[in-house]
């Protein structure tokens, strides 16, 4: 039965999905109905007035909708035509962890997603037959489903709810290692080697380990391309998501087709020997039936838009157009690449501008994204990947694999936490905010000379789930230096601003390498939940010593899913075009002209890099005393 004919099976409740395994804590379970915009924080008047302002008489008004698909939640978001945010809402989905595995559910997923699609429609008064477009994003997780469309576990517990790999998964680093080492020419269009974050590895541990679900298997898809299958029907794949996480070489098109001529192009850049070489030979069958017969640009309009069974599950209209989608981290790229200052854009075009911009999207993971005319070969950064993210460019892609999460972690395991986040909660503030006004008292109590320097003595590397970039040592592990028997709530404070700083140390060593392998960045662009942070915005901006821009609206993964929607329906005839239109800078964040704060990170950046070499000296030594 074709998929866009297949109605899905009914589900009693999404309660339902809850009742034999706890997937989330207690606070989170009583949370499973949608929340507002800015949910960690009171909603305010200023947002009732916002929504007010930007409404436009019906039959005037095009609105384009996003949706971004998180590790922890649905969220969906509408924006006019210049890009201002209308109203948004979140639903949050399912996730169930142990050890190395991490899994979700795409049924899950869906039912988060139309239940965010309808509250956010209601919250900004807008109708189904206002929105004229719909794009999708997605983190990059691996989808399995069978012949109807139907899910295939790919977990151990042989739960077939649980038929997704979650990115941040690393089940299958043994099946990366082993990819590697064959030295595919594909690899170096990925910083060398894959990632066990990627899609092949995952493929090849499903393989080898789950044989009865890998004969099941009919497609394998990376979320935002099921999302899209999902929503119109059509299984034509995204350069985005095939080129940064499958192996796909996109720069087979280059010459055939450009953006303005969009259309679904057959797939001509999987390299079938890699695949053979590395044990996955059958999914070269049927022209790559079950990894992507068809490719497009992100934005190309899908099939008839959306079809009828997903309008009425979502609440629209039938064939809505709906773009080709984006991974999330590439969508907030989209979201605020061109978020120039007014004076700039006012001033004489340069063209070249955005290939000197990096963006930091910081949510559970920050990934670092630049674009260039010419293709840079960076050791140990994906990429290079054309048409990725801007088409027709090429995209550098470093990344952190544990950041947001990395700080949950940091302050959750601690003994002051429970008792600071009920301050936080009675004031009605983040947590980061409480921790960061203690820092500001701590800094007037002890005369320090400025809030970094209240680490002088304790110094982290971040790397507790690995190194991404530019390292790329998925077995790199975290390390503290400076602990004491120190339990209280400053002692916390101090810990949690060791970890931005040594977050932001890591960016700073993607950017040096960036710039010593051919870029020219000297402009960064942050968005994604931490961006919101002040403290983790300005650390960044002294140690690395450039302005970060940020961006008008504060949902640009949102905003550049919405972009897709836009370009879909025609309103913009490219990506890029969209972006110009739709992206808007807000506040712009200066690294401190002090030169002892300058003198200071230099030092703790020193001490940072020496933390991974002593790493390694470590190791090497254990290793031989145990073989």
């Amino acid at each position: 039965m074709d998929f866009k004919e297949k109605k899905d099976k009914k589900l009693d409740s999404r309660k339902s999905m809850t009742d034999t395994t706890p997937l989330l804590d207690s606070t989170h379970q009583n949370q499973r109905h949608s929340y507002y915009r800015f949910n960690s924080f009171p909603i305010s008047n200023s947002f009732a007035v916002e929504m007010t302002t930007n409404i436009l008489p019906r039959q005037f008004r095009s609105v384009f909708l996003g949706v971004d698909v998180g590790t922890g939640s649905a969220r969906a978001g509408l924006f006019n035509e210049d890009g201002k945010l209308l109203g948004s809402a979140s639903s949050p989905i399912q996730i169930w962890k142990d050890g190395d595995c991490v899994e979700q559910s795409s049924t899950d997923i869906w039912l988060a997603i139309c239940t965010a699609v309808k509250t956010a429609c209601d919250l900004g008064n807008v109708s189904k037959e206002e929105v004229k477009g719909l794009g999708f994003a997605a983190t990059c997780s691996l989808v399995a489903v069978d012949s109807e469309g139907e899910p295939v576990t790919v977990s151990w517990s042989g739960d077939t709810r649980r038929n997704i790999i979650v990115w941040m998964d690393h089940r299958a680093v043994k099946q990366a290692e082993r990819i590697n080492a064959s030295n595919s020419p594909v690899l170096q269009y990925c910083g060398g080697g894959v990632s066990p974050e990627m899609e092949p590895p995952k493929l090849l541990w499903v393989k080898e380990n789950l044989q009865e679900s890998w004969s099941m298997v009919f497609r394998w898809m990376d979320l935002s391309d099921w999302l899209t299958y999902k929503a119109t029907g059509d299984d034509t794949r995204s350069l985005c998501t095939t080129v940064c996480k499958w192996t796909y070489l996109g720069h087979a098109h280059m010459q055939q087709i450009n953006e303005k001529d969009s259309c679904a192009m057959e797939s001509c850049g999987w390299d079938d020997g890699f695949w053979e070489e590395i044990g996955l030979g059958d999914l070269v069958d049927g022209h790559h039936a079950k990894i992507g017969r068809s490719v497009a640009f992100p934005g190309h309009a899908l099939g008839s838009g959306l079809t009828p069974h997903a309008a009425k599950e979502l609440g629209l209209m039938a064939g809505t157009p709906v773009g080709t989608a984006l991974i999330d981290a590439h969508a907030g790229g989209v979201g605020v690449m061109e978020s120039v200052l007014a004076s700039d854009s006012e001033s004489i075009v340069d063209e070249d501008a955005i290939s000197r911009r990096m963006v930091l999207v910081c949510g559970t993971s920050t990934c670092h994204m630049a674009v260039s005319r010419t293709k840079l070969f960076i050791p140990g950064v994906w990429g290079p990947f054309w048409s990725a993210m801007v088409p027709e460019y090429w995209l550098t892609e470093g990344g952190q694999s544990a950041t947001g999460s990395l700080l949950d972690h940091i302050i959750e395991n601690h003994v002051a936490s429970p008792h600071l986040a009920n301050r936080a909660a009675s004031r009605r503030i983040s947590i980061f905010d409480l921790l960061n006004e203690i820092l500001e008292s701590m800094k007037q109590d002890e005369g320090s000379p400025f809030i970094a320097a209240l680490t002088n003595d304790m110094h982290i590397l971040p790397d507790f789930h690995g190194n991404r970039s530019p390292i790329a040592d998925p077995k790199s592990k975290g390390m503290i230096s400076g602990l004491t028997l120190d339990t209280s709530e400053k002692q916390l404070a101090l810990l949690y601003l060791a970890t931005v700083q040594g977050i932001a140390y890591g960016t700073r060593h993607i950017v040096e390498h960036c710039n010593a392998n051919g870029h020219k960045i000297d402009t960064l662009l942050a968005c994604g939940g931490l961006a919101k942070n002040r403290l983790f915005v300005q650390e960044h901006a002294d140690i690395i010593g450039y302005p970060i821009i940020l961006p008008r609206e504060n949902e640009s993964v949102l905003l550049g899913s919405a972009i897709l929607g836009a370009v879909a329906s025609k309103k913009y005839p490219t990506v890029r075009d969209a972006m110009k239109a739709m992206n808007a800078a807000g506040q712009v964040v200066h690294p401190s002209q002090d030169v002892k704060v300058t003198k200071y990170h230099d030092a703790k950046y020193s001490i940072f890099r020496d933390l991974y070499e002593q790493q390694q000296k470590h190791r090497s030594l254990m290793a031989e005393a145990l073989s």
